[in-house]
């Protein structure tokens, strides 16, 4: 350096700590890059986490539904099954309002 030169401050710290401090510089490198990593992993871990609980919600309120329509589908069932057995074995018949005749015998 000549005695008349001038050079920033910045300047000098930076020749300085690449000349002089290369293993703290990397380690100040490392540290930041794995805070900056920790912070981006932490953040998909919680919105994953998010996801998860919504789709169990989800999951929870489609078993309410499929149990609902299974006691839906049973109990449509036994009508069909009490229609079937009137009509098969106790030879009822279906009847029609409309077209009732009614007979009042004494």
């Amino acid at each position: 350096m000549m005695a008349g030169e001038r050079h920033g401050l910045v300047g000098v710290i930076a020749s300085d700590l690449i000349r002089n401090a290369k293993l703290p510089l990397i380690l100040l490198v490392a540290v930041v890059v794995s805070a900056i990593s920790v912070v981006t992993v932490t953040h998909q871990t919680r919105l994953l986490t998010a996801e998860k609980e919504r789709q169990v919600i989800q999951l929870d309120a489609q078993d309410i539904e499929w149990r609902n329509l299974l006691l839906e589908e049973n109990a449509l069932g036994d009508h069909s099954r009490v229609e079937r057995i009137a009509t098969e074995k106790l030879q009822m018949q279906h009847v029609d309002p409309s077209k009732e005749n009614i007979v009042i015998t004494q």
